[in-house]
C-alpha cells in the first residue's frame, strides 16, 4: 500500500542545477549501436574510476555500452559490453543492461560490489525487432571485468507474474540487502506496442521480486509495490524505472511518472522496509520549457554522490514540433546536481 503524503525532507535530494545540455548524445551515424538514441544511464564508481553504462538504440533494438568519466568531466565511450546475439534465446534483438549491484548508500560514490569475484547485473530484452517490441523479459548476467558478461541465474517473464505485469517487463534495479537480492522492475498489464495514443494505452507500475541465490525468485505480493497515481497525478499512467538507495533509516526510490499530458517527470517515494512505499507530491525533475533538451521528458533516474553533491543522471527528450515520433525525438543523457 502507498499513500500520497509523507514526512521525509525532500530538500535532501533536490537537484535543481541542470546541465542544460546532453552529456552523452546519439551518434547519428548509420550502423552504429547509438545512431538514433541513447538512454537508461547507470552511474557508479569502481576502483577509483567513475563509470556509466548506457543503452543505445539503432532503429532495430537496444545494445549496452560502457563509458568512463574523463578528468575534464566528459564521458568517453569504451566499448559495447552487452550486444545483440542472434543465437541467444532472449537477446537476438535487444540487450539493455540497466543495473549492477552497488553500494546502497545514497551518500556514497556508488562503488560496485564484487560478490565472490563477480559483478552482477540485470538486463531487459524484447522478442522482436524495433523499439521495445513485444513483451519484455529480465535476465541476470555477471562479469569479472565489466566488459565480458555471461548469463547467470533464472530469467523473469511476464507470463509468470500477476495480471498487472502480463504485458511485459521493463527496466530493473538489482540490489543486495542483508544477504537477499531485491529486484525492482516496472511492467505493464497489456502488450499494445504500436499504439499511437499519447499517453500510451497501457499502464506501467513497479514491482519487487527477491532471491537469495539469483536462481529462485519470489515476487512480493500480487500487486505492484509502487502503483500509478490517481487522475491528474504526475504518475497517472506510469510509475516506472526505479532507482533505490538508502538514506539513513529511509529507503528512497527515485522513479519517473508519466502523466495524462504525455510528459514524463521524475519524483520519489520512501520506505522503511522496501515493500510499503510512501509517495511524495514533490517533483524532483519537471520537463523543460519548449526548445530545451528535456521539454518532452525528464526521466529514467540514476543517482550518485560525487564531489560533495548529489548527481542525478537522466534521459532527456526533446521534440522539434508535433506529433511525437521515436524517429523525430532527440533522446540523450543529461544531469542535474544539488550544488
Amino acid at each position: 500500500m502507498t499513500i500520497s503524503t509523507q514526512t521525509y525532507p525532500s530538500h535532501r535530494i533536490h537537484t535543481p542545477h541542470r546541465e542544460g545540455r546532453l552529456i552523452v548524445t546519439p551518434s547519428g551515424v548509420a550502423g552504429r549501436f547509438d545512431s538514433h538514441a541513447v538512454d537508461c544511464p547507470f552511474v557508479f564508481t569502481v576502483d577509483g574510476r567513475r563509470g556509466m553504462t548506457y543503452v543505445g538504440w539503432d532503429g532495430d533494438g537496444y545494445q549496452t555500452a560502457l563509458a568512463w568519466q574523463q578528468p575534464d568531466g566528459s564521458w568517453h565511450h569504451e566499448a559495447i559490453i552487452l550486444a545483440r546475439d542472434p543465437h541467444h534465446p532472449h537477446r537476438r534483438f535487444n540487450a539493455a543492461l540497466t543495473s549492477i549491484v552497488r553500494d546502497n548508500d545514497l551518500w556514497s560514490s556508488g562503488e560496485l560490489l564484487r560478490i565472490d569475484g563477480w559483478y552482477y547485473g540485470t538486463y531487459h530484452a524484447y522478442p522482436a525487432q524495433g523499439y521495445e517490441a513485444g513483451p519484455g523479459m529480465i535476465g541476470i548476467v555477471r562479469s569479472r571485468d565489466l566488459l565480458s558478461w555471461e548469463d547467470f541465474g533464472t530469467t523473469l517473464h511476464a507470463e509468470d507474474g500477476a495480471p498487472w505485469e502480463r504485458g511485459g517487463l521493463y527496466k530493473s534495479w538489482l540490489m543486495l540487502v542483508d544477504g537477499v537480492f531485491h529486484l525492482f522492475y516496472n511492467a505493464k498489464e497489456v502488450d499494445d506496442f504500436g499504439s499511437i495514443a499519447v499517453p500510451p494505452a497501457w499502464i506501467e507500475q513497479t514491482g519487487l521480486a527477491t532471491s537469495t541465490d539469483l536462481r529462485t525468485w519470489t515476487r512480493v505480493g500480487t500487486q505492484p509495490v509502487l502503483p500509478v497515481g490517481g487522475a491528474g497525478a504526475f504518475d497517472e499512467r506510469f510509475a516506472s524505472d526505479p532507482c533505490v538507495l538508502r538514506d539513513a533509516d529511509h529507503w528512497v526510490m527515485f522513479y519517473f511518472g508519466l502523466a495524462g499530458d504525455g510528459h514524463a517527470r521524475e519524483g520519489y517515494a520512501t520506505s522503511r522496509d522496501l515493500v510499503t512505499w510512501t509517495k511524495s507530491a514533490d517533483l524532483l525533475l519537471d520537463v523543460g520549457t519548449p526548445g530545451e533538451i528535456d521539454a518532452q521528458h525528464a526521466h529514467k533516474p540514476a543517482v550518485v554522490y560525487w564531489d560533495g553533491r548529489l548527481e542525478h543522471y537522466y534521459c532527456a527528450v526533446s521534440l522539434p514540433g508535433a506529433p511525437y515520433t521515436l524517429e523525430r525525438a532527440a533522446r540523450g543523457i543529461s544531469r542535474a546536481t544539488s550544488a
